[in-house]
């Protein structure tokens, strides 16, 4: 299990105790970055809303943007980086999403 990093304040944000439980918590989040039409990388979104850690970090990102994908929120739109400065995937809100037509 990797390490969590605390918060600046001392306090270590409350993981999820399962995929499913995460994904309710983040997906609002994530729709709301869509319905903008701007680009967005996941990390970024999740630093600005202080969202919580997914259960596994090393996949459950991937699998949320694929659900995401396949709900048509959101579509592929190139290259960003990661906070290690490895290239990892952009997104953007489909038109439906920018419509408040998904949810």
């Amino acid at each position: 299990m990797p390490a969590i990093q605390p918060a600046l304040d001392g306090t270590l944000p409350a993981p999820a105790t399962d995929f499913e439980s995460w994904v309710d918590a983040v997906w609002p989040t994530f729709v709301e970055a869509a319905k903008t039409g701007r680009p967005f990388v996941c990390w970024q979104v999740a630093d600005a809303n202080d969202l919580p850690h997914p259960p596994c970090q090393e996949r459950d990102w991937a699998r949320l943007m694929g659900r995401l994908h396949r709900a048509h929120v959101v579509r592929y739109d190139g290259f960003g980086f990661a906070r290690d400065k490895s290239a990892c995937r952009r997104w953007r809100g489909t038109r439906a999403a920018q419509a408040g037509r998904v949810a």
